[in-house]
Protein backbone atom coordinates (compact mmCIF):
# COMPACT_ATOMS: atom_id res chain seq x y z
CA UNK A 1 0.00 0.00 0.00
CA UNK A 2 1.89 2.45 -1.12
CA UNK A 3 1.56 6.15 0.63
CA UNK A 4 1.96 8.65 -2.35
CA UNK A 5 1.33 11.91 -0.45
CA UNK A 6 0.66 12.86 3.36
CA UNK A 7 -1.02 16.11 3.89
CA UNK A 8 -2.83 17.26 6.78
CA UNK A 9 -4.66 14.15 8.54
CA UNK A 10 -4.86 12.92 4.91
CA UNK A 11 -2.85 9.93 3.59
CA UNK A 12 -2.79 9.18 -0.11
CA UNK A 13 -2.08 5.59 -1.30
CA UNK A 14 -3.05 2.82 -3.92
CA UNK A 15 -3.65 -0.67 -3.02
CA UNK A 16 -0.70 -2.95 -4.82
CA UNK A 17 -3.81 -5.05 -6.11
CA UNK A 18 -5.34 -2.69 -7.97
CA UNK A 19 -3.12 -2.31 -11.54
CA UNK A 20 -6.58 -3.29 -13.60
CA UNK A 21 -8.06 -0.37 -12.54
CA UNK A 22 -7.86 3.55 -14.26
CA UNK A 23 -5.81 5.73 -12.51
CA UNK A 24 -7.09 6.46 -9.18
CA UNK A 25 -6.10 6.96 -5.57
CA UNK A 26 -7.68 6.18 -2.16
CA UNK A 27 -7.25 9.03 0.43
CA UNK A 28 -7.18 8.11 4.49
CA UNK A 29 -8.64 10.57 6.71
CA UNK A 30 -9.24 9.80 10.36
CA UNK A 31 -13.19 9.44 9.44
CA UNK A 32 -13.02 7.20 7.15
CA UNK A 33 -11.63 6.54 3.39
CA UNK A 34 -12.23 7.64 0.02
CA UNK A 35 -11.18 6.85 -3.70
CA UNK A 36 -11.50 9.36 -6.32
CA UNK A 37 -10.41 8.24 -10.07
CA UNK A 38 -7.74 10.39 -11.63
CA UNK A 39 -8.89 10.72 -15.31
CA UNK A 40 -11.30 12.93 -15.09
CA UNK A 41 -11.61 13.53 -11.44
CA UNK A 42 -14.43 12.28 -9.89
CA UNK A 43 -15.52 10.29 -6.70
CA UNK A 44 -15.35 6.87 -6.46
CA UNK A 45 -16.65 6.06 -3.59
CA UNK A 46 -16.93 7.26 0.11
CA UNK A 47 -16.58 5.00 3.34
CA UNK A 48 -17.22 7.27 6.29
CA UNK A 49 -15.99 11.04 4.94
CA UNK A 50 -18.24 13.96 5.66
CA UNK A 51 -19.07 15.96 2.93
CA UNK A 52 -17.08 18.99 3.87
CA UNK A 53 -14.14 17.03 4.39
CA UNK A 54 -14.37 15.57 0.89
CA UNK A 55 -14.69 19.02 -0.61
CA UNK A 56 -11.47 19.47 0.91
CA UNK A 57 -9.86 16.67 -0.48
CA UNK A 58 -11.30 16.85 -4.06
CA UNK A 59 -9.35 20.44 -4.35
CA UNK A 60 -6.57 18.91 -3.12
CA UNK A 61 -6.69 15.82 -5.59
CA UNK A 62 -7.29 18.07 -8.18
CA UNK A 63 -4.41 20.67 -6.85
CA UNK A 64 -1.66 17.35 -6.94
CA UNK A 65 -3.43 15.63 -10.29
CA UNK A 66 -0.24 15.61 -12.14
CA UNK A 67 2.00 14.23 -9.23
CA UNK A 68 -0.53 11.39 -8.75
CA UNK A 69 -0.94 10.48 -11.76
CA UNK A 70 2.76 10.23 -11.97
CA UNK A 71 2.97 8.09 -9.23
CA UNK A 72 0.15 5.69 -10.33
CA UNK A 73 1.71 5.37 -13.64
CA UNK A 74 4.93 4.68 -11.90
CA UNK A 75 3.71 1.89 -9.55
CA UNK A 76 1.42 -0.01 -11.92
CA UNK A 77 3.10 0.74 -15.37
CA UNK A 78 3.02 3.76 -18.09
CA UNK A 79 -0.06 1.31 -19.86
CA UNK A 80 -2.75 3.46 -21.26
CA UNK A 81 -1.19 6.98 -20.80
CA UNK A 82 -2.50 9.20 -22.78
CA UNK A 83 -0.88 12.93 -21.76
Amino acid sequence: MPTVLRTGPYRFHFYSDEGKEPPHIHIETPDGECKFWLDPIRLARNKGVPPSILRQIEKLVFANSELLKDKFYEHFGDRKRND
